[in-house]
C-alpha cells in the first residue's frame, strides 16, 4: 500500500500543533511581541516543539501499534492500519530528530544559550517514560498530560526571559487537569472499546467530580488573573474582567461536547465544535482589543 501525504500528516499529528500556541502566551502577555528577536525565538520554539511533539507521537504509535489494532478508532491510525510501515515510521523519526536539531541550533544562534532547550528534552523523556509504563498508573497518567501543557507555557517564558504570571500558570494547570480528566472520563465510558489498562483504576463518579472541580478552579484562577494589579497596571485598564463570561461560555461549550458523543480528546473537541470555535475566536479578538 502506497502511503499518502495525508497519512504522514496524521502520523505526526499536525492537528495537535494547536497546543503549541501556549508558547506564545508569555510573549504576548509580557508585551514583548513587538521585539523582533523575541518573536523570532518564539517562532523557532513553536516549530521546534511541533516536531518534538510529533516525535513523541510517532514513538508512541510504534510502541502501541499492536494494541491500536484492537481499538475501535485507533485501528485507523496510519501504523495500525498498515498505511505506513514501521520502517517508514522510523525514517520519519530520524527526519524529525534532524529538523529538531536545526531548530535547536537556530534558537542557540538567536539567544546565545542552550538552556531553554532543557524543557523540550524533559518533555521527550517524560513522554518516553509515559509510553514505557507510567501511562498505566492512575493519576500519574493525567499529571503527565498536564505537564505537557505547562512545559509549553514555561518554555515560551524561558525562551524570551519573561516571567509567567502565577495566576496564568494556575489557570493553565487547572484547565489542563479539567481536559485531562474529561479525556479519561470519555475513554472510561467507552472502555469496552479501549485498550488502556489504567482505566480499570478509575470510575465515572471520580472522573466527573475531578473534572468539574478543575473546571471551577480554572474559572476562579482566571478571574484572579484578570484583576491582578500587575496585569491591570500593565495594560492600563481593568477591562479583562469582562472576558470572564466569555471564558465560562467556552468551558460550558467544551463540557457539553464532552458530555455528549465526543471521545474527550481536547484537540478533537475544539476543532469539531463550531460554536466553541466561534466563541474562542470572539475571546481572542476581545483579548487583542483590550491588550493592544
Amino acid at each position: 500500500m502506497m502511503a499518502k501525504f495525508s497519512d504522514y500528516l496524521r502520523l505526526i499529528r499536525v492537528k495537535h500543533y494547536i497546543k503549541n500556541f501556549l508558547i506564545f502566551l508569555p510573549l504576548f502577555f509580557s508585551g514583548m511581541y513587538n521585539q523582533l528577536d523575541k518573536l523570532l525565538l518564539c517562532l523557532l520554539g513553536f516549530i521546534l516543539f511541533c516536531f518534538v511533539s510529533s516525535l513523541v507521537y510517532v514513538f508512541n504509535d510504534i510502541a502501541d501499534v499492536e494494541k491500536d489494532k484492537l481499538h475501535e478508532t485507533k485501528k485507523n491510525r496510519p501504523l495500525a492500519s498498515g498505511a505506513i510501515s514501521i520502517r517508514k515510521a522510523y525514517i520519519v523519526t530520524f527526519l524529525l530528530i534532524f529538523i529538531i536539531g536545526i531548530c535547536a541550533y537556530g534558537i542557540y544562534v538567536v539567544s546565545g544559550f542552550f538552556g531553554s532547550l532543557l524543557l523540550p528534552l524533559i518533555y521527550v523523556i517524560i513522554n518516553i517514560l509515559y509510553s514505557k509504563g507510567l501511562k498505566n498508573i492512575a493519576l500519574v497518567d493525567v499529571v503527565i498530560l498536564v505537564s505537557g501543557f505547562l512545559i509549553r507555557l514555561f518554555f515560551g517564558g524561558i525562551l524570551i526571559g519573561a516571567e509567567v504570571s502565577n495566576y496564568l500558570y494556575l489557570t493553565v494547570m487547572s484547565g489542563a487537569f479539567y481536559m485531562g480528566f474529561g479525556k479519561r472520563r470519555n475513554e472510561f465510558i467507552r472502555s469496552k472499546y479501549n485498550t488502556r489498562s489504567v482505566l480499570k483504576h478509575y470510575n465515572k463518579d471520580f472522573l466527573d467530580k475531578s473534572m468539574y472541580v478543575c473546571l471551577t478552579l480554572t474559572i476562579v484562577f482566571y478571574s484572579m488573573w484578570t484583576v491582578d494589579p500587575i496585569v491591570t497596571n500593565k495594560i492600563c485598564n481593568d477591562y479583562l474582567i469582562w472576558t470572564i463570561p466569555i471564558l465560562m461560555i467556552m468551558l460550558f461549550q467544551y463540557s457539553l461536547s464532552v458530555e455528549n458523543d465526543s471521545d474527550g480528546d481536547p484537540v478533537e473537541v475544539i476543532l469539531q465544535n463550531k460554536p466553541l470555535l466561534c466563541t474562542s475566536l470572539i475571546y481572542i479578538l476581545v483579548i487583542l482589543f483590550i491588550w493592544l
